[in-house]
């Protein structure tokens, strides 16, 4: 049978999705899944000589003996996985190089026992950046140097968006079946900043670039801002498994883990741990082991990002007594040997 041109082109596009099965895992496969990785609790991780993104990734400053000390640290306190975020420039600068580093990273973590969540993009901080040498860290301030990716650029850049498929699809179809890699979260906090709306394009394409590739890892975008409705509606519709942020107190995160379990999908909180908030180890990880839900709070290692540090802060003070975020000191101290000593426990029971 002929079918008109316009029609034939319809089915043609129908299915190829067929084929390339871009549909998020069901509740049924997803839940399969979490039953083979135990409970997930680790740390968002950046090494404490890096300021931002693109200082842990470039090839100059790409620091493989503080990544495998620090990971050590984790590796003894029970930590099983870490959330890493990357950056599209480093990976523009040198494709190769880029995943070489981070095939290497991964070989690292591997030998500590740890497995990694990817973040693609994220609407967070500072707008501007450039290749090359990073700025030295603001004394004292939280995250001075912390990058957005794309940020702004995408707004004035036409060609931006196509050059950011290549990179996803270059990274997932590199790693997709690799076992090291156990989850790819695919846009941090989007809308932050005062994005708003201007984040949906590219949170849009990058679920379809990710699932065009059919990675054996699932995909998730993080839940971070009730108030998001129509973004939350649409990043749990999308996602293979739920995750969220919470940095409040454990009332807070009752409410979010008893609001997400209805969607009967697996469930990790993949940023909490703010202290003066009263979202610590000892409110929140006996909480979160009950409940079956991964634990990944931020920050390992105090250094150049600071987040030891309050957020929104001038500068210039001396460092708090009480940390905002972090565990360990550059030295390998923790900052609090009940926090580790609880960690360990729960992990080994």
């Amino acid at each position: 049978m002929k079918y008109p041109a316009p029609l034939l082109l319809s089915l043609l596009l129908l299915s190829r999705l067929a084929v390339s099965g871009q549909s998020p895992w069901t509740a049924e496969k997803a839940n399969a899944w979490y039953q083979q990785q135990g409970w997930l609790v680790g740390a968002n991780f950046i090494p404490s000589t890096a300021v931002n993104q693109l200082e842990m990734w470039q090839a100059a400053t790409f620091d493989t003996t503080t990544i495998s000390r620090e990971l050590g640290y984790a590796q003894a306190t029970g930590f099983n996985i870490m959330r890493v975020y990357l950056h599209h420039v480093a990976w523009q600068q040198d494709r190769a190089g880029f995943k070489r580093r981070v095939g290497q990273y991964l070989d690292i973590a591997a030998r500590h026992h740890i497995r990694t969540m990817f973040v693609f993009f994220d609407d967070c901080w500072r707008d501007a950046y450039q290749p090359g040498p990073q700025p030295t860290p603001i004394p004292g301030v939280h995250n001075s140097g912390w990058l957005k990716d794309p940020g702004g650029l995408i707004d004035q850049d036409t060609t931006l968006m196509d050059t950011l498929r290549v990179y996803v699809q270059d990274i997932i179809r590199t790693f997709k079946q690799d076992q090291r890699v156990v989850i790819w979260d695919l846009y941090n906090e989007p809308g932050h900043f005062k994005h708003g709306a201007k984040s949906w394009p590219l949170l849009k394409n990058v679920v379809a670039w990710a699932r065009a590739e059919q990675p054996v890892q699932p995909l998730t975008i993080g839940i971070w801002n009730k108030e998001f409705t129509d973004f939350n509606q649409y990043q749990l519709e999308q996602s293979d498994i739920i995750t969220f942020h919470n940095y409040r107190d454990s009332t807070s995160m009752q409410e979010a883990i008893d609001t997400l379990q209805r969607y009967n999908k697996p469930l990790i909180c993949s940023e909490y741990m703010k202290r003066p908030n009263n979202s610590t180890f000892a409110t929140h990880l006996p909480m979160m082991k009950k409940a079956r839900v991964g634990a990944i709070n931020w920050g390992l290692v105090a250094g150049k990002t600071q987040t030891n540090y309050p957020q929104g802060n001038k500068g210039g003070e001396p460092e708090p007594a009480i940390w905002y975020h972090d565990v360990f000191r550059a030295s390998g101290a923790p900052f609090d040997t009940q926090e580790t000593g609880l960690i360990r426990e729960l992990v080994d029971q």
